[in-house]
């Protein structure tokens, strides 16, 4: 009896832990915050957030709205083990008059401040249907273009590898020696493999690191997606990578989101991965991934945003896309901060969710 109520016990703690851990770190939940709906910030709309960084202070956070590319400049004030509060400092415009963006369609989806260039670096989608390609461009803090990254043509929208719409650049994080970026493949080339089901499936996105001082590729791993969740009830459902960062020389945390319709406000499912891809096969060369042997990164469940449900302000995981590093808290250990793309609520109410974490490596 006595065992059997420890039993008991120790299944009510895990589930409603607010603790994840893997034999390298450690990712506690603290506290959440929600951005009013109305919010405005220089004369636009706060939403569509899909990618932040960190630096000094500031978290720049960018918007993923094609007709007025930009991203904010914003301060979370962390007190403790809590968020206070959230301000809009400035509101910075992309200037798509430059020559080099007049064509394209910027569906912005990551953002990297350069400290050593005082530049931005961006991610754009484009829009594979209307023959856009995805980007990854530099602009000055005012928003002016300077220099684009030379893109891999399996990864163009005329690709004989056939890029999925939305499912191109959606992931970007600086490299942890800070020499360059990583972006990751929200969806898998149709030629690699296909989008998840409900059963498992090969189906391997990649994750490429382009040199701050080059702007070209130099290596690629391949990375498996988790099957979908949740049983979709009015037949759509999608899982894929939507952000990521480096905290050791080739190991991760991956953000993976998936959505599953008809469940309301409750559709969505959000895990982070501890990620090694340091055994994992260097594909920039590699045309199929579904007909050619290699090896993916190693992977493994630290954190799934369904344990700590009760805890969030909403009671629900929204559709989070972005995740930075943020300050030392209190007690030494790294912050992270992760932020929820709302779609403006055109596709059903939405919140612009920002989640505080604490981040421990073990040594």
């Amino acid at each position: 009896m006595i065992f059997l109520a420890l039993m008991a016990c120790s299944l009510v703690s895990c589930k409603s832990s607010k603790i994840g851990a893997t034999d390298n770190l450690q990712l506690r939940y603290l506290d959440d915050h929600v951005i009013p709906a109305d919010h405005t910030a220089g004369k636009t709309l706060v939403g569509g957030l899909s990618g932040i960084d960190y630096h000094d202070g500031n978290y720049f956070l960018v918007s993923d709205q094609p007709g007025n590319p930009r991203f904010y400049t914003a301060q979370i004030h962390i007190s403790g083990e809590q968020i206070d509060s959230i301000s809009f400092s400035g509101v910075t415009r992309i200037n798509t008059d430059a020559e080099a963006l007049k064509n394209e369609h910027l569906d912005l989806e990551g953002i990297v401040f350069d400290a050593e260039k005082q530049e931005f670096i961006l991610s754009s989608e484009g829009s594979i249907k209307n023959q856009k390609d995805p980007m990854i461009f530099r602009t000055t803090p005012e928003g002016n273009f300077k220099e684009a990254f030379e893109i891999p043509d399996n990864f163009k929208a005329k690709s004989s590898k056939k890029p999925r719409g939305n499912g191109t650049f959606e992931g970007l994080a600086p490299s942890y020696d800070g020499k360059g970026v990583w972006m990751a493949m929200e969806l898998p080339l149709k030629t690699d493999g296909p989008k998840p089901k409900l059963i498992k499936t090969e189906s391997p996105v990649r994750i490429t690191y382009f040199d701050n001082k080059t702007g070209k590729p130099t290596r690629q791993f391949p990375y498996r997606l988790e099957p979908i969740a949740k049983i979709p009830w009015l037949y759509f459902a999608v899982n894929g990578v939507t952000d990521l960062l480096e905290y050791a020389p080739n190991k991760f945390l991956i953000l993976e989101r998936g959505y599953a319709s008809g469940h309301g406000s409750k559709g969505n499912t959000v895990r982070i991965f501890d990620v090694d891809a340091s055994l994992g096969t260097n594909t920039l060369d590699r045309n199929n991934l579904g007909v050619t042997f290699y090896n993916p990164a190693k992977k493994k469940l630290v954190f799934d945003f369904k344990w700590v449900k009760k805890h969030l302000s909403e009671e629900i995981i929204d559709n989070i896309e972005g995740i930075t590093f943020g300050p030392e808290l209190p007690n030494g250990n790294r912050s992270i901060i992760l932020i929820s793309d709302n779609n403006f609520n055109t596709l059903g109410e939405q919140l612009n969710q920002v989640i505080l974490m604490e981040f421990k490596p073990k040594k």
